[in-house]
């Protein structure tokens, strides 16, 4: 990994957290995401499965974790299942965990092959009464092919079919969405990262450049700082392309007189961080461009201090769509019978910024959260609106990532990025 060496502190506590929410007699298994296949011996770079790695530190394909708080044989309340490392794998895939780095990295100390998994399955089976299967229950989700999950989860209904099921998704929701201190430590390392990436790109972005010469920028400073790359899929969307909401081709010239749209961030350690900002091609806003901009950071800033304990997610979204209808009012994109007239499933002001304003940020870049719970201290959230005119072939998004505080507003994560006009112009033309 490129990333430094986490204390396994942190997972222990994670397990601790999930255990005192199972049921009694209870044992819950996550497993590892598969390296995916492109064609031929191609795969795709591999991507843990993040509430194994939430609940263990563990970064590496074909693993199984097993929490059994109740187990009467202690040394079985938890169980890491690995691929057995040896020389050659060593050699032809480079380092594996050895069952002293799993401890290390996870904090557990009953660790096995995976050769031995269903003799040892088959054992802690007969001591429990409900098992917790995880499924992805996001409600964002929409997953079409069979996970690794899924798999063991269908194996393990048929091989145990009289254990009573339950639900780890739900439990997990609520525990992910609560960000522990070293979990913001992490994201705020994500996001100076993300500030390094953005800083280059200030002093590079030019009238002809491409939007893929951009992109390519952002990917030399995250990797050079230690990160994976982009925690999602980059959007550099310059001129109309910025009305594309998911505009991720990233191929078109950077004119003169046009903005560009960056919806980027750095992952680290799996953690995310997610920025938007838009800047001129030029280097310098025109008097049009200036207004709208202004406009959007007015409401990001109003919008940001709405993100205390006690707010509930859907109130929060009415109440920053109050204040953008009265923001495109004042820009002329609106007028009053529009308002009068809209309709209250599609406001007036969903035609100029259609999006949602705040998600769950954190190991996903839309993370785990309830969102008809009320809001809690570190809690991460986005704040991202924006405002897009495809009449005026441009749009503009301003996007940062904070903390819910015990008492005040949120704490800004991304407060050393440029946000302001004038401190954007300024680093353009230095």
């Amino acid at each position: 990994m490129k990333y430094s060496s986490i204390n396994n502190n942190i997972f222990i506590r994670n397990r601790k957290k999930f255990s005192t929410k199972m049921k009694a007699n209870s044992l819950a298994v996550f497993n590892s995401n598969d390296i995916y296949p492109i064609s031929a011996d191609s795969t795709m770079p591999f991507q843990q499965h993040r509430d194994i790695f939430y609940l263990s530190g563990v970064d590496q394909e074909e693993s199984i974790l097993v929490i059994f708080p109740d187990c009467p044989k202690e040394k079985h309340r938890e169980i890491l299942f690995l691929r057995e490392t040896n020389e050659h794998i060593a050699v032809w895939e480079g380092e594996k965990l050895t069952k002293e780095k799993a401890f290390e990295t996870s904090g557990i100390k009953t660790v096995y092959w995976l050769q031995d998994m269903e003799k040892v399955m088959f054992e802690i089976m007969t001591q429990c009464d409900t098992v917790y299967i995880n499924t992805n229950e996001h409600y964002r989700a929409s997953v079409e092919l069979e996970t690794r999950e899924d798999r063991f989860t269908k194996w393990l209904k048929a091989k145990y079919p009289a254990h009573s099921a339950a639900k780890s998704n739900p439990i997990l929701q609520r525990l992910r969405s609560v960000k522990e201190d070293v979990e913001i430590d992490l994201i705020q390392k994500a996001c100076n990262i993300t500030e390094k990436g953005f800083k280059r790109v200030l002093n590079f972005v030019k009238p002809g450049v491409m939007e893929y010469e951009i992109e390519a920028e952002y990917i030399h400073e995250f990797i050079r700082n230690r990160s994976k790359g982009f925690a999602y899929t980059p959007i550099i969307a310059s001129g109309n392309n910025a009305n594309v909401l998911h505009y991720i081709e990233n191929n078109q010239e950077c004119k003169s007189g046009d903005l560009i749209l960056m919806d980027v961030g750095a992952e680290y350690a799996n953690y995310a961080s997610d920025m938007t900002r838009t800047i001129p091609v030029s280097g310098r806003f025109n008097e049009r461009q200036k207004a709208v901009y202004n406009t959007v950071l007015r409401v990001k800033n109003e919008a940001t201090k709405m993100l205390v304990p006690g707010t509930l997610w859907a109130d929060y979204h009415v109440e920053v769509g109050k204040l953008m209808t009265s923001e495109l009012l004042n820009l002329g994109l609106l007028d009053k019978a529009d308002v009068q007239n809209e309709d209250p499933e599609w406001p007036a002001y969903k035609k100029y910024f259609m999006h949602g304003t705040s998600h769950h940020m954190g190991l996903d870049t839309h993370d785990y959260g309830i969102l008809t719970d009320p809001m809690v201290p570190n809690m991460v959230f986005t704040v991202e609106p924006g405002i897009y005119i495809p009449e005026e072939r441009f749009g503009v998004r301003l996007e940062d990532d904070v903390v819910i505080q015990e008492t005040g507003s949120p704490l800004n994560l991304m407060k050393n990025i440029p946000i302001e006009v004038e401190e954007i112009e300024s680093l353009m033309n230095a």
